[in-house]
């Protein structure tokens, strides 16, 4: 009803312009005919058109527009929402790999330094790729399903390795005693390198694949 009001006041308002310039066209002519009888034809002739695009303008042709623009909004608004949803998950989910690494990276740090000790404390006397042996003895060990599953668990476990059970592995790790060599060793082993296969023990003079004093089976 508003709508219909609006539109019925342009076109009122239109055809009031309308008569006045018609009005005032008729009084010029009286004073110049010819040159007002053409100016008021002009006149005329773009009332008329103006009024008949007007008519085109229909109350539903304002309805439709109207709600396109309020769609547009609505889907202007549901665009920004979802794009800053986005970007907060896509925060969150950084801020959390961020910490993940960083959690990873202190640990792989303490499993290095361990590694180095146990590594130096077996091997330090042997050659290089028996260093990385013992090392990979190790992993095999964490990856079987008969012994525990992590790296200080395998080490300190009762029974298996003797400076473990002696202290001497702490001493080392603790003052950062081991070798540049069995740091890299360990680096190495960490990173999947294995000499051995998959051995789950080595000693001396036993039997198995020999790597400078050790046996390797």
């Amino acid at each position: 009803m508003i709508k219909n009001k609006k539109f019925n006041s342009v076109v009122a308002m239109v055809s009031a312009c309308s008569l006045l310039t018609v009005g005032f066209t008729s009084e010029a002519a009286s004073a110049q005919p010819e040159a007002s009888l053409t100016m008021g034809t002009k006149d005329v002739q773009q009332i008329m058109k103006l009024e008949n695009d007007m008519m085109k303008v229909t109350p539903d042709t304002l309805m439709v527009s109207a709600k396109e623009k309020i769609e547009e909004e609505q889907r202007l608004k549901i665009e920004e929402i979802e794009r800053r949803e986005r970007e907060a998950r896509e925060a969150a989910e950084r801020e959390a790999r961020e910490k993940a690494e960083q959690e990873a990276a202190a640990l792989s740090s303490q499993y290095q330094e361990l590694m180095a000790s146990i590594i130096f404390c077996e091997a330090g006397n042997q050659p290089y790729e028996g260093q990385v042996a013992v090392g990979a003895v190790i992993m095999n060990r964490v990856r079987s399903s008969a012994y525990p599953n992590s790296i200080e668990a395998v080490i300190y476990q009762s029974g298996q390795f003797g400076p473990a059970s002696t202290g001497w592995l702490d001493r080392v790790r603790s003052s950062r005693g081991y070798t540049d060599t069995a740091l890299q060793a360990a680096n190495d082993a960490l990173a999947g390198a294995n000499p051995i296969g998959g051995c789950l023990y080595f000693d001396q003079g036993g039997y198995g694949m020999q790597i400078g004093a050790h046996y390797f089976h």
